[in-house]
């Protein structure tokens, strides 16, 4: 349990599912109030009621992140219903089916671009604009391995990540010491819906990816809420445009 982050606003985007629900009820079982934002409506709101059977506090909020006027009255509107905002995961990111670059379709580039670039940038814009009307805050951006490595197949994917990394970085140096701390975590492949759906369509892909982490096991949505709780809590107040490795050492080989 992290102590410090009882009864502060925390605000989570891409939380419906996956790594966003499972670390919505992690903030929840540390007492933090929850703003949870998705553009799937009905399962934000299905999370929402899971908070809320652990005592919590938790608003829903559609927001689709690749267009300004969402996310601009998603921070208003978690501003307005708790006063403050001082937590920030940005989480929401989508991930299609893989391809070499020239066979990469146009659409594809932009809608990976759109969401995971795009709506990360909106995301900070937003979120600093009011943390430096408070005095601080925290966020956490949700990079990849892919934003630190490569792998065939994964160009554009891989691109949007590392863009998340440069956004991190700066964001960190541009506003530490404005009392804004900016981090991100980068997930191995985790055993979410979105992974399964994946390994479905291609199981050797799966043994490959189970290979590749040293641990032996894929990662699970805990792992990176742990990760995130860290981030978040007081005891990583020294760290500083960090990119947190949560990936069974698949980086270290």
């Amino acid at each position: 349990m992290y102590q410090d982050l009882e009864g502060k606003v925390a605000l989570v985007t891409g939380g419906s599912f996956g790594i966003g629900r499972t670390t919505i009820l992690e903030y929840a079982k540390n007492k933090a109030k929850v703003a949870i934002a998705d553009i799937d409506e009905a399962g934000a709101q299905a999370v929402a009621e899971e908070v809320h059977s652990l005592g919590g506090e938790a608003i829903v909020i559609k927001t689709d992140v690749s267009k300004s006027a969402d996310v601009k009255a998603m921070v208003d509107v978690v501003v307005a219903h708790y006063g403050c905002l001082d937590i920030a995961f940005n989480n929401a990111g989508i991930d299609l089916d893989h391809t070499y670059l020239a066979d990469a379709e146009e659409d594809m580039f932009d809608k990976l671009m759109a969401v995971n670039v795009k709506g990360v940038w909106l995301c900070l814009k937003y979120e600093i604009a009011q943390m430096m009307k408070q005095g601080g805050g925290v966020i956490v951006n949700t990079a990849s391995i892919g934003g630190v490595v490569s792998a065939p197949k994964m160009g554009i994917y891989g691109a949007t990540k590392h863009a998340v990394v440069g956004l991190t970085k700066t964001a960190a140096v541009e506003y530490g010491r404005k009392g804004i701390r900016v981090n991100s975590v980068c997930p191995g492949v985790i055993n979410t819906d979105m992974t399964t759906r994946a390994f479905e369509k291609d199981p050797k892909t799966a043994q490959l990816a189970t290979r590749a982490h040293p641990i032996g096991r894929l990662g699970e949505a805990q792992d990176i809420a742990n990760g995130v709780m860290y981030l978040s809590s007081n005891q990583s107040s020294f760290l500083l445009g960090h990119q947190l490795m949560i990936e069974g050492g698949f980086t270290a080989l």
